[in-house]
């Protein structure tokens, strides 16, 4: 890391910034921190003066209808969680809105569920509407369509969402709006011997096992979330910060260089298609491979079924699942080139046996190399 400069954001050419509803709600008044948000629209007006194209994701929707609703006691049910998002998201657009529109700022509001970003077709077509907006000079501003996503198909975070975003958005840099001013060796809370990180340049093993648990209070995300987030955006060639954002102008001190974590990005980005794949979040199943499968997709080549030792799921065709080592390691997502039963009658096979077991010819692999990426 020596003598790199780290990325800046009046380089960015395409921004996503994403913040949390601790930063967006006063716990006190269960109301938009209006002072705050104004100073937010400020920086982002004048990089839109920049040229900077800027996306906002943001929390805060069941935080800001918990009152109206009389929702202040305890953990919400999930009928509660999702009235609460249909009330508060009024509430939140509306002040995003207004601190926008004081810049002649544009704001436009779009809900999304992990389905939206998983589904292919689904993806492109909120892809499509992103980059128009962005074209035509509003700022989007996005959440997570709590009302209707169940706890099974959540992302639960809006720091993955954002990655997500970015990724869509082809960005070249994401901020994550945080309590805390980037990522440390560990939890400065309750260790006085953590360092704080200044670049990260890989995200290896060690890094990833720095993410804590979630703190308390509205924040449903942690530095663990953060973490998956980078890999993500990373992968897509996008640097992401994590940065304070309980002070006044927070993007503007980024800028003047207050202390953050940079992750840089991934040299060799992957195609649109593979950062999509490689993004997935919700897997329908699992592929395990023996140590020669494991060679060979280092290598770059297709997965054969000679080295599959077992199949998890119940997927289709086209389906995206994980490739894993034996000791349960996530190497790669690709998509199934056969479905999850006649997967498993393959399993350990060699190619030229496969049309005598299953009664036609199929491909020669269960995923290809060109709908895989290495993890």
């Amino acid at each position: 890391m020596t003598g790199y400069t780290s990325p800046s954001l009046t380089n960015a050419k395409r921004l996503v910034v994403k913040i949390g509803s601790a930063l967006v709600v006063d716990p006190k008044k269960q109301a938009p921190r209006q002072e705050w948000l104004a100073s937010v629209a400020a920086d982002i007006a004048y990089l839109r003066k920049q040229g900077t194209a800027v996306t906002v994701v943001s929390s805060g929707a069941i935080a800001l209808a918990r009152h109206t609703l009389g929702l202040t006691d305890g953990a919400l049910r999930l009928a509660e969680k999702q009235a609460a998002a249909a009330v508060g998201q009024i509430s939140l657009a509306q002040a995003w809105s207004n601190a926008l529109s004081a810049h002649g700022l544009v704001a436009a509001q779009l809900l999304l569920t992990p389905e939206d970003t998983e589904d292919r077709k689904r993806y492109l077509n909120a892809r499509a509407t992103l980059n128009t907006l962005l074209e035509m000079g509003c700022v989007p501003v996005i959440n997570e369509n709590d009302t209707v996503a169940t706890a099974e198909i959540r992302f639960g975070d809006n720091d993955r969402l954002a990655a997500r975003v970015a990724q869509m958005t082809d960005s070249d840099q994401l901020v994550l709006l945080s309590d805390i001013d980037g990522l440390y060796t560990a939890d400065p809370r309750t260790n006085p011997d953590a360092h704080h990180l200044p670049v990260i340049e890989t995200l290896t093993s060690d890094i990833e096992a720095m993410g804590g648990e979630p703190p308390p209070g509205y924040s449903s995300g942690g530095m663990r979330t953060k973490l998956l987030a980078a890999g993500i955006a990373t992968r897509s060639g996008c640097a992401m910060a994590i940065a304070l954002g309980k002070t006044s102008h927070p993007l503007r001190a980024l800028m003047e260089g207050a202390r953050c974590s940079w992750f840089l990005p991934q040299e060799c980005a992957h195609t649109a298609r593979k950062q999509w794949i490689a993004g997935s979040l919700t897997p329908a199943g699992e592929i395990m491979v023996d140590d020669g499968a494991v060679t060979a997709l280092q290598q770059g080549k297709s997965l054969l079924p000679a080295g599959v030792l077992g199949v998890k799921g119940d997927f289709s065709q086209g389906d995206l699942v994980e490739i894993i080592n034996t000791d349960g390691i996530v190497l790669a997502h690709g998509l199934a080139a056969y479905d999850a039963d006649d997967a498993r009658r393959i399993a350990g096979h060699r190619s030229n046996e496969l049309a005598d077991i299953l009664g036609w010819h199929g491909r020669d692999e269960i995923i290809h190399r060109d709908d895989l990426v290495m993890i």
